[in-house]
């Protein structure tokens, strides 16, 4: 049996006797019941029935139970081991929980990076993707390691146990191979394998073959593609040692292995560093040293001011020592771009027109936004175009970068925006200034004096802290000249006399002393202490505060002076101060003389509007007076009124104010307002794109293909009543299709918001200007009149082109001189402005001779000076004609429109021609002089009622038409300062209205006196309608205007038709008709069937005009010939049909 039980299925062969005993000595117990004694067929005593039967029970074998042995030593100390591992890992589990609830998510773990590897050449910035994570979307929690070592000993453990299987494996192997190899001796030697079976282990050998090399060259393929990495590309650029000194010393060098490892390894990086850190200047000069400009692409910066984009070309080209044809710039009107540019400096304007032309960019290769968190208009729609432009680029193998760099930590408009950006872009955060800012608050705030505590806090720092440039930030220019008269004459400057200190005399350094001798000190009471927070407080005691004092600003115990007292400083030339204005009206060469160094011996003060919050660095500025205010234009959605109103400021725009000092050695940050009023401050100043009409914005969009508006990526997207009023507006001007009318309400509403682009549209959407303006351009090339309108629409574009002689005068002398230049200016506007004809087109026309004049002397300075002209606007005015005669050029070829600088004055036609085009351009800006029943307040007399505003508008004293205030006006806005004026009026025909702006009419049912006509000319049937003005229901004269839409038109149309009107080859049938033509008019006509049938005909193919019945007659020459025969007798069909049709 020894050999019998090691052969297969030895237990199922072995035979029991023990069930066959059990088996014969058990006897049936079955009783088969057979109705009257019949016996059941092959049923015998060797066959007895198969019935259910009782199952054989198998004897239970009792084992004996072997007794529990004591444990070991050994063995109880492995037990031991195993209960305190246990017990370590449920601590350990717990502490592990509690971790992983304080962890950061992976989402901002991505965006970390280390500086361990600083220096060593490997990647500090590191991409932690899971491809199963992105595929699935499941975001599986962080494992954190336990404590050091232990995934050390789990492995050794599993690897003992995997060893120990092995061996009892071989071990049993070798037991059961040397009991088949004694099996084998007793067979028969037969069983050597065949020819088929070697032939499928040869088959099965050569495809683990075959598997093993693919794999081997998957393997070499991975290998290949790592080592395939393209060669780390430098251009090596060569500074000046002083400027690599410099650089090296800005805070954002140290981040530049950083900041190109995440521009390589991702489409769009958000570079967040303070103002300060360098970011504007080098970033592009790192992306250019790593080749980013080496082949075709170029290297592009947005900036959203104009000033800024010229100045940081100029400073990056100094930087990188490049002339300026390859570090270039361009703005609106001028630039230096070359074949040779590879960075480019602009304005965020010029790249969106440049992507209406070119929708892919093809040839940047980056795109810097920078001042990202300024939230301009065009900054917010170009980051949303550019969010869909990049992966295009990169899916047709276009590779293109996006950096969005923002000086404040407010990214989560773009990290968080799933609309905007699908998978968050990574954030890096550049450390903030080189040197420290020490700011100091007032202990109160002066609420409506700021401006003379600016000037009395410039005049402390002047006289009594060292040397440093000044930089004083203010609301507008007006606020700005007041400041800088007040310290020229507080402290002049002369250019010819030299400041040197051997000019004071000893009697003066005595007389000093004595001053300072004189001061008395403070009597300190130890009783007595304040309570206010250390920002507020200690800093100002420090500076040497007299606490005791009502206003409480510092340097007033060293001065002395009080504050109550806002009397002029007196004269003291021996410590000048050179004042410079800046602001964004200032002359070029005026706004370019604050980036020089000042004269020696006299200290630099710039007195500026928030022109000079961001991107500008004024070298030399020490510190920084922040009058905590702004003065911003805010827009009424719903009447689209303007005012500037003056506003407290962000706490992001007070820390970028802040941030003007602190370049190159520790600045001081004055801020006339006290902690908490700064508490108060919001974050972040609101998008400007929030708080300002779409409208030209809507119809740039839709001229990209764009219709729905309402689902594009804005940053922060503009209130659904802004885009639902531009989209009105442009559908008044023709620029959009006209919504459905009649449908369900839900496809109504969806098609309200979604309008495709017309025609007009798109010749609209090709001239820079805004919508309103660009529709009079459309209209202007009847009566030659284009050139005039171009330069009318080029005036009304650009603001503010005379010269204001309202400010306050500095002395007598200056009164006098601004008085004579007030009288000159105001005598050459009433010459502008002509008469007759001419002086309806109003303040249009006073523009339109005020550019035909200085363009006809030549556009000079001193004309300009003369006349009260502002020369920056005169050339900008200039620039703006050229780039329309352009663009009318570029969408109409035919139309040959030049610059004439010896333009004559428009003639009376052309100026009513003109007053024409401006009313349908400006339709909607449409008042009417307040009538004698409508005057509810004495106040009211000589006002202007529109139809959007409860109160009423008045023209400006300064307005051509003041004196002849006609009865209808449009204008080009409406600006809130005393009252509510209106700007750039012209006067208008109350019957154009309804002509020129049926959209914005309600007509009546047309009139039965006089009857409605058929007009030869045209071919349509005409009547006439009154009309009111929408909303104000203004009575409007009756006016002709074509029959409205409807089964009356056709029905009028056939009675014309049949009276040969229409037709007059067939006028000699009308005696002949079986029915008079007026029967299509009459309410029983449909008795007559041959009134149906001409009807049927003309509805069918939609004709109730001329022109429509020609291109039917085009289609089908047959055309209405059956149904007009019902009309003539039988005997006239042979006539008809050889003149049919009868054109």
């Amino acid at each position: 049996m020894g050999r019998l039980r090691k052969k297969y299925n030895w237990k199922g062969r072995q035979q029991s006797t023990s069930v066959q005993k059990a088996a014969g000595d058990r006897q049936t117990d079955v009783q088969v019941e057979i109705q009257d004694g019949a016996e059941l067929k092959g049923v015998d005593e060797c066959n007895v029935l198969v019935l259910p039967a009782t199952r054989t029970k198998k004897q239970k074998v009792e084992r004996p139970v072997p007794k529990k042995r004591a444990l070991t030593k050994k063995q109880r100390k492995n037990l031991e081991k195993v209960l305190e591992q246990k017990e370590k890992k449920s601590h350990r589990a717990e502490i592990l929980s509690k971790l992983a609830e304080v962890q950061l998510p992976e989402s901002e773990l991505k965006l970390l990076y280390t500086t361990s590897k600083l220096g060593t050449g490997d990647k500090l910035y590191q991409t932690k993707e899971s491809v199963n994570e992105d595929q699935e979307g499941v975001s599986s929690t962080v494992r954190i390691s336990s404590l050091s070592g232990a995934n050390r000993k789990r492995r050794r453990a599993v690897d003992d146990e995997e060893e120990e299987e092995e061996k009892e494996r071989s071990e049993e192997d070798d037991s059961e191979g040397s009991d088949s190899s004694e099996e084998d001796e007793e067979k028969a030697p037969e069983e050597e394998p065949t020819e088929e079976q070697q032939a499928l282990t040869e088959e099965v050998k050569q495809k683990e073959t075959e598997v093993k090399e693919e794999k081997k060259e998957d393997v070499k393929e991975e290998t290949h593609k790592k080592e395939d990495c393209k060669p780390a590309v430098f251009i090596p650029v060569d500074r000046l040692p002083e400027i690599q000194e410099a650089r090296l010393r800005l805070p954002i060098l140290a981040e530049e292995q950083v900041i190109m490892e995440a521009v390589r390894e991702n489409e769009c990086v958000v570079l967040c560093g303070e103002t300060g850190s360098g970011k504007t200047t080098q970033v592009p000069q790192f992306l250019y040293e790593a080749g980013y400009a080496s082949s075709a692409g170029i290297i592009a910066v947005t900036e959203p001011r104009r000033v800024a984009a010229i100045s940081m070309s100029q400073r990056v080209a100094t930087e990188m020592n490049l002339p300026g044809r390859v570090v270039s710039y361009q703005i609106r009107y001028e630039g230096n771009v070359t074949e040779e540019t590879k960075i480019k400096f602009m304005t965020d304007g010029v790249l969106l027109k440049e992507i209406q032309k070119d929708f892919l960019l093809q040839k940047y290769s980056v795109v810097i936004i920078d001042e990202a968190h300024e939230r301009s208009v065009y900054t917010d729609i170009l980051i949303g175009l550019l969010s869909r432009i990049v992966p295009l680029r990169n899916k047709k193998g276009l590779p293109m970068k996006l950096i969005i760099m923002s000086a404040t930590l407010r990214v989560e408009d773009f990290t968080e925006n799933k609309r905007l950006f699908r998978s968050p872009p990574p954030v890096i955060k550049v450390e903030a200034r080189q040197f420290a800012v020490t700011v100091h608050f007032n202990k109160r705030t002066q609420m409506d004096n700021y401006t003379g505590e600016a000037f009395r806090k410039i005049c402390k720092i002047h006289r009594m802290l060292p040397p440093g440039g000044i930089l004083v930030f203010l609301t507008g220019q007006a606020e700005v000249h007041s400041v800088c008269r007040r310290l020229r004459k507080a402290f002049p400057y002369r250019p010819n006399r030299e400041h040197t200190d051997s000019m004071e005399t000893d009697d003066l350094k005595k007389s000093k002393r004595a001053k300072k001798k004189n001061v008395s000190l403070p009597r300190i009471n130890l009783d007595s202490y304040s309570v206010l927070p250390v920002d507020e407080g200690d800093e100002d005691r420090q500076a040497g505060i007299d606490e005791d004092d009502d206003e409480g600003s510092d340097l007033e115990l060293e001065l002395g002076d009080h504050p109550e007292s806002d009397q002029e400083e007196k004269a003291d030339p021996s410590i000048p101060l050179y004042v410079l204005p800046l602001y964004s009206l200032l002359a070029p060469e005026q706004q370019a003389k604050v980036f020089r160094p000042p004269p020696a011996g006299a200290r630099l003060c710039v007195v500026a509007t928030n022109v000079a919050e961001t991107s500008l660095t004024i070298p030399g500025v020490k510190y920084v007076v922040d009058c905590g205010r702004v003065k911003k234009r805010f827009y009424d959605r719903v009447t689209g009124v303007s005012a500037f109103k003056v506003t407290w400021i962000s706490q992001a725009s007070a820390n970028q104010r802040a941030g003007r000092v602190g370049r190159t050695e520790p600045g001081h940050c004055y801020r006339l307002y006290s902690s908490a009023v700064f508490g108060d401050f919001g974050l972040f100043s609101e998008a400007e794109i929030t708080r300002r009409p779409v409208d030209d914005l809507v119809l740039q969009m839709k001229d990209l293909n764009i219709e729905k508006v309402v689902n594009f990526p804005f940053p922060t997207p503009p209130s659904s009543e802004a885009l639902i009023a531009a989209e009105q507006l442009l559908i008044s001007l023709g620029a959009l299709e006209e919504p459905p009318r009649r449908g369900r309400l839900g496809a109504i509403e969806r098609a309200r918001l979604s309008c495709p682009i017309t025609p007009l549209g798109r010749a609209m959407a090709a001239f820079p200007v805004a919508p309103r303006y660009a529709k009079m351009l459309a209209l202007g090339r009847q009566q030659g009149c284009m050139p005039y309108v171009i330069t009318i629409v080029a005036a009304m574009t650009v603001r503010e082109i005379f010269e204001d002689y309202d400010r306050p005068a500095g002395s007598e002398e200056e009164s006098t001189k601004m008085a004579g230049k007030k009288a000159r200016s105001v005598q050459m506007r009433r010459l502008w402005a002509g008469q007759g004809q001419a002086l309806q087109l109003g303040d249009l026309m006073v523009l339109l001779g005020a550019v035909g004049a200085c363009e006809f002397a030549g556009c000079t300075r001193q004309f300009c000076e003369e006349n009260g002209l502002r020369f920056k606007a005169m050339l900008e005015i200039r620039r703006l004609r050229g780039q329309l005669t352009n663009a009318v050029n570029a969408v109409c070829s035919d139309a040959g429109v030049y610059m004439d600088n010896k333009m004559a004055p428009p003639t009376e036609s052309q100026v009513t021609f003109l007053r024409q085009i401006v009313l349908a351009g400006l339709g909607d800006h449409i008042a009417r002089r307040v009538q004698a029943e409508e005057l509810l307040d004495p106040k009211w007399r000589n006002g202007y009622k529109t139809p959007l505003l409860d109160d009423p508008v008045f023209i400006h004293p300064s307005s051509a038409l003041h004196k002849t205030l006609p009865e209808f006006v449009v204008y080009q806005e409406v600006m809130e300062t005393t009252k509510m004026y209106m700007k750039g009026v012209c006067a208008v025909q109350v019957e154009w209205i309804p002509r020129l702006l049926p959209q914005y009419c309600h007509f009546s049912v047309p009139e039965e006196s006089p009857a409605p006509w058929y007009c030869q000319l045209i071919g349509r049937v005409k009547c006439q309608q009154q009309s009111t003005f929408f909303r104000v229901s203004w009575k409007l004269p009756a006016v002709e205007m074509d029959y409205p839409e409807g089964l009356e038109r056709y029905k009028l149309f056939a009675k014309f038709f049949l009276e040969g009107q229409v037709c007059p080859k067939i006028q000699q049938f009308s005696t002949c008709l079986l029915s008079a033509p007026s029967t299509m008019l009459k309410t029983w006509a449909k008795l007559q069937p041959r009134t149906e049938v001409l009807l049927s005909a003309l509805a069918s193919e939609k004709v109730d005009n001329r022109k429509a019945l020609e291109a039917a007659w085009s289609k089908n020459k047959k055309y209405l010939m059956s149904a007009y025969c019902q009309w003539i007798p039988e005997s006239l069909h042979g006539k008809v049909s050889k003149i049919w049709p009868p054109i």
